[in-house]
Formats: structure tokens, sequence, C-alpha cells
């Protein structure tokens, strides 16, 4: 399921959320680190408020991206031995791109749930349709 902003969701299963929260010396309490957890029961209903698709894209497979898009413009109407060179990095980046291109889309969302609680960055495959 592709997730948009707006669109009504249900949290696919039940979900527990940690967090370590590092606190600095405080003249007024003691220092240390806090521990919280909240667990929500699959079923909670919210919206999805933000989506963010993260750009995974190696420097590699974007230099092949870059190679090939100029060898399929120009490959032509270079030089022999220049169209050559061009085409042995074009087919030494190959694995990279090729691995680029297999690996799924990382997707995550902000929902805001009907009780008011917040999920922010969580993937979303963790929420199904309302």
């Amino acid at each position: 399921m592709t997730l948009k902003e707006g669109l009504r969701v249900r949290l696919a299963a039940d979900t527990r959320l940690t967090d370590w929260v590092a606190m600095t010396e405080d003249p007024s309490g003691p220092a240390g680190a806090v521990a919280g957890s909240l667990s929500l029961a699959a079923g909670t209903e919210g919206t999805v408020v933000g989506v963010v698709e993260h750009d995974r894209q190696t420097e590699e497979s974007r230099e092949y991206e870059r190679l090939k898009s100029l060898l399929d413009a120009y490959g032509a109407g270079m030089p022999a031995e220049s169209r050559k060179q061009l085409e042995e990095k074009v087919t030494g980046l190959e694995p990279a791109w090729t691995a680029y291109r297999a690996e799924p889309l990382r997707v995550t969302v902000r929902v805001r749930f009907d009780n008011g609680f917040i999920l922010d960055d969580a993937r979303e495959d963790l929420f199904g349709p309302a």
C-alpha cells in the first residue's frame, strides 16, 4: 500500500516504542538517562500527515546514470577511443546501478493517531487502510 498525506490508516500490529534520553547535569536534580516506552495496540487509527521518500542512491549509481546519459546522447558523435573509454566506465558501474534499482525505495510516514499521539519516521509497512 502506498501511503499519502490525508489517508486514514490503522496500525497493523501491536507496536512498542522505546527511547533513551541523555540528560546533562542539572543543579536542580540528578544527572543520568531516562528510558521511556509506549505501546500502541494493533488497530489504532490515525491520519497520515507526512510522507518522506528517502534517497538511497550511491555515488556510483549517480555516476552511472550521468555517464550513461552522456553516452546515449553524444556517444555516436564521439571519437572512437573516447566512446570506448566511456563505455568501459559505464560497464564498470553497472553492478552499482543494478543494485540501486533492485533495492526498494525506503518510505517513512508521520501519523497523527486519533488518541493524539504522533508517530514520526515510521516505516509505511506498519500501517494498513482504515
